[in-house]
């Protein structure tokens, strides 16, 4: 990027001043935050406010790199090495100090101390780092991600191991990756769990995917009338191994957001108004990248405009919108984020959010809106408020409409049931497909809404077990009506309508 570029153009890693500040620590403070974050540049010589190259005086351009230099040099603990150098815009000399995002975190003002000197960037603006943000940082600076810390106290079972380990390669099977064996040793490879003396020990993932040892690891779900936080419709706090809590998280949003149902020859096909890929990437995105120092939890919000993902911690390590659109991942939590992975719950690192674009622009949906605080991340993807641009053969309903009618009877019964909206929106519908029954019906509506569905997930959404489903698919593909296509890992259903 050139200095045209930078200058005419925005960005939260870049400042401008006029004049050097005679008290150093005004500049200095932004370099540390630069320094512990994603880097960034400050350009003397630049009216702040015009963004105007006023240029700094050329015979004293030497001496001011040297005062800057100098002040860094002595103000900032470890050390922080500056480039440092002269350029020319539209005939005036500014000076341009890049910092690079430095490695030996967390990086503070020396006269302040750790606990007081530390600075992070965040949304244009250097702010002082909490005690929590500067523990972060220290992990970093150490290169370790919390959930692979010792879980101290927390005692590791032979049926806990068993359970998890199962559990894997349950999942694997079910979204059709390669079988493998899993096993305690897997585990300590995975630094899920280590080697004692005498004893396995736990990690704060296996503490995680096992148990609700920590208190704050849950997920909140609810719904809200209208668009605010204000008067609850209903509520539910799911605890137990973080899998198990996406899994109950999705079938909740799942359960009360609508459906539209339309005749496609002899197969009715239901389409949630949601994309459920997004959902469940939103779900699943806001614990692999939560920040688990923080003693919060991840909220799972249904408005009627919008469902509100929320997820503990910003945006790790600097990283900004564009970044994460382009496909950079930093890991946050890297022994989940593997467990993940190993289960088939994500598939690549850095395209989570991009899917969650991509998802609601194929939905026709308002874009997804992305939000950083300071101690949050939240992804909003909104509902359609209309209704929906449809065929003759389309059943739909709005939103609002909808919401409406049921507000009474979730005051009295909580959530509204799927199953309630099926009956009530699909028995008048032909049926399906003659000859099958209602659960091989209903699966093969889903995989027609989602050919990349997982028996797990049908599972929950039809409220039967995932053997069921197994001996139920099994018998769609034998009289022909299911076909798979691809690699285990990559490929997708085809439902057959000859």
């Amino acid at each position: 990027m050139t200095i045209e570029e930078i200058i005419y153009g925005e960005s939260k890693n870049i400042e401008f001043k006029k004049i050097l500040p005679k008290d150093s620590v005004k500049y200095v403070k932004t370099i540390i935050a630069f320094a512990n974050t994603q880097g960034g540049t400050i350009i003397v010589g630049v009216d702040d406010k015009t963004r105007e190259a006023t240029g700094v005086d050329r015979d004293s351009a030497f001496q001011i790199m040297d005062s800057i230099a100098n002040a860094v040099a002595d103000s900032c603990m470890p050390q922080i090495i500056p480039n440092i150098e002269l350029q020319t815009i539209g005939g005036r000399t500014i000076i341009v100090i890049t910092v690079a995002p430095e490695a030996n975190r967390p990086y503070y003002l020396k006269s302040k101390g750790k606990e007081n000197g530390t600075y992070i960037r965040l949304a244009g603006t250097t702010r002082l780092a909490g005690p929590e943000k500067i523990k972060e940082l220290e992990m970093e600076g150490a290169h370790i991600s919390w959930d692979e810390l010792t879980c101290v106290g927390f005692e590791v079972t032979e049926k806990a191991v068993k359970k998890l380990c199962q559990d894997i390669m349950r999942y694997r099977e079910e979204v059709g990756l390669p079988e493998r064996k899993v096993t305690a040793t897997q585990l300590i490879n995975w630094k899920i769990l280590k080697s004692g003396e005498t004893s396995l020990v736990a990690s704060n993932a296996f503490a995680l995917l096992t148990s609700d040892y920590f208190p704050y690891s849950k997920t909140q779900c609810a719904v809200f009338r209208g668009t605010e936080r204000t008067v609850f419709l209903d509520k539910r706090e799911y605890t137990g191994s973080v899998y198990e809590q996406i899994e109950q998280a999705v079938a909740f949003v799942l359960r009360n957001i609508q459906l539209r149902a339309a005749i496609d020859g002899l197969v009715r096909k239901e389409t949630y108004e949601l994309p459920v890929e997004a959902i469940r990437e939103m779900i699943i995105n806001a614990h692999c990248h939560r920040n688990l120092i923080e003693a919060s939890s991840v909220q799972v919000a249904v408005y009627d405009d919008r469902l509100e993902v929320t997820s503990p911690g910003g945006l790790y390590n600097g990283l900004t919108y564009e970044e994460i659109m382009q496909g950079h991942s930093k890991l946050r939590n890297r022994a989940i984020a593997n467990i993940f992975n190993q289960m088939g719950l994500v598939e690549a690192w850095g395209t989570g959010i991009r899917r969650i674009v991509e998802a609601a622009e194929r939905y026709r949906l308002p874009a997804p809106e992305i939000q950083a605080f300071d101690n949050m991340f939240r992804v909003n993807l909104y509902r359609n408020s209309q209704v929906n641009v449809c065929n003759d053969n389309d059943i739909l309903w709005p939103v609002q409409q909808e919401r409406n009618k049921k507000e009474v009877r979730r005051k009295k019964f909580g959530e509204s049931s799927e199953k309630v909206r099926r009956k009530k929106f699909g028995e008048s519908s032909e049926k399906t497909i003659i000859g099958l029954n209602e659960t091989q019906r209903k699966i093969l509506e889903l995989i027609q809404q989602d050919n990349r569905i997982s028996a797990k997930i049908i599972a929950q959404t039809l409220y039967i077990s995932s053997r069921s489903v197994e001996k139920n698919i099994k018998v769609l593909k034998d009289y022909g009506f299911l076909m798979r296509h691809g690699s285990p890992k990559g490929g997708y259903w085809e439902i057959i309508k000859d």
